[in-house]
């Protein structure tokens, strides 16, 4: 595990004086108990007005992330945790992981994995937004335990897939699926001028992970929630927010709005 996150403070850290672009997670990291409110659309106002990109990085379906694109002051989203790239101007789907058979086909393989997880888990039922999903598959995270969690990974591990969870779901996905790369490859072909220290990434739960590696993302923050499960991550957020959800988010907003105005 790699070292535990500092404080953030509106003077700290340095780097934000230079970032372009955010990234960030949605749910528990731009809600509130469930809801987007006035503090989140004055931070997102905020950033817009400051000249700094916010790009949404989300395991929500790509379907569902289309019409919050289309509404929110963002540049685009990424949609089922690295898998689909969503265009502010266009909303049209971006595949971001490759799929070896048809969508039909895989969809069809990932519900043959979900049943055997369910022959475990007898209780699962796959969540309602998979209809509008294309490259992974979600179930309700309901009262399912870290040691559960655990067991359905390794079940998905064994049939060569791969699997993450936040504070709202389960997702079974193509075992090189992750916000971290996605992210890396939008970023890649759609802002190429933005450099990787130009950028900060913001998530709350254990399949924000990839956006909190180091070695991709040098300037990370997990709003307060992630404390969570930071005993059960690998990478953990370089810094961490006084205030939860999207409190949090507003913390870090300020803190970059008052470090670019000292430069």
């Amino acid at each position: 595990m790699e070292n535990s996150p500092a404080l953030l403070q509106e003077s700290s850290p340095s780097g934000l004086a230079d970032v372009r672009l955010v990234a960030t997670d949605m749910d528990g990291t731009l809600t509130s108990t469930g809801q987007f409110t006035e503090d989140l659309m004055r931070a997102l106002m905020a950033l817009a007005k400051a000249n700094v990109a916010t790009l949404i990085v989300t395991g929500r379906s790509a379907g569902w992330v289309q019409g919050i694109v289309a509404y929110l002051p963002v540049v685009g989203a990424i949609a089922e945790n690295g898998g689909v790239f969503l265009p502010q101007e266009t909303g049209q789907p971006m595949m971001l992981v490759d799929i070896a058979d048809d969508i039909k086909t895989h969809r069809q393989q990932l519900a043959a994995v979900f049943a055997q997880i369910q022959n475990h888990f007898p209780h699962l039922r796959p969540a309602a937004d998979n209809a509008f999903r294309l490259t992974d598959w979600t179930f309700d995270i309901g009262d399912l335990t870290p040691t559960d969690l655990t067991h359905i990974a390794k079940q998905c591990q064994t049939a060569g897939w791969g699997f993450t969870y936040s504070t709202v779901q389960c997702h079974i996905r193509p075992a090189t699926q992750d916000k971290g790369p996605g992210l890396q490859r939008v970023l890649t072909q759609q802002f190429p001028n933005i450099a990787p220290n130009q950028v900060v990434t913001v998530g709350d739960s254990p399949n924000d992970e990839g956006l909190f590696d180091a070695s991709l993302f040098p300037l990370s923050v997990g709003v307060a929630n992630v404390q969570h499960y930071c005993d059960r991550l690998h990478h953990l957020p370089k810094f961490i927010t006084p205030s939860e959800e999207v409190a949090g988010f507003r913390e870090l907003v300020d803190a970059i709005i008052n470090q670019q105005s000292q430069r």
